[in-house]
């Protein structure tokens, strides 16, 4: 049986996706030039990525003369914010902490971007977002 259809961005299509939020509206082939890193994927196969993400709703394609252009429908911060979430809710319990205190205690983060973070945490408002359900804490 096949495997069900991920609603969540792959590694191909999450860097189709950078390229359309950096330069959108594209064409497949603009798309392609735009592509960083090796190996540069195929034209039919960015053409088959770029169909996927549109059945996913990420994209929307228009015809002009005899190309189609693809433009993103979901911003690059909507796409963060609902990754978030997910992993959020799969692999720390809906716990912002658990997060945070797995991020700072297995990854090294020198004292500068430490200031930022802690800036970061000083300015957001305590009851941002719905409510969560409390789950257990580490």
């Amino acid at each position: 049986m096949p495997r069900p259809p991920s609603r969540t961005l792959t590694d191909a299509e999450l860097r189709v996706m950078n390229v359309l939020w950096e330069h959108s509206p594209a064409a497949v082939g603009e798309v392609v030039d735009a592509i960083e890193g090796a190996p540069r994927p195929a034209y039919n196969t960015v053409l088959t990525i770029l169909r996927i993400l549109e059945r996913k709703g990420y994209v929307a394609h228009e015809k002009e003369g005899r190309a189609f252009t693809f433009r993103p429908l979901v911003d690059r911060v909507q796409e963060r914010r609902r990754a978030l979430s997910q992993m959020l809710s799969r692999l720390f319990d809906n716990s912002p902490q658990l997060l945070v205190s797995d991020l700072l205690g297995h990854e090294w983060i020198d004292a500068d971007e430490l200031r930022r973070v802690r800036a970061l945490v000083d300015q957001a408002p305590a009851a941002a977002g719905p409510k969560r359900k409390k789950g257990k804490r580490s």
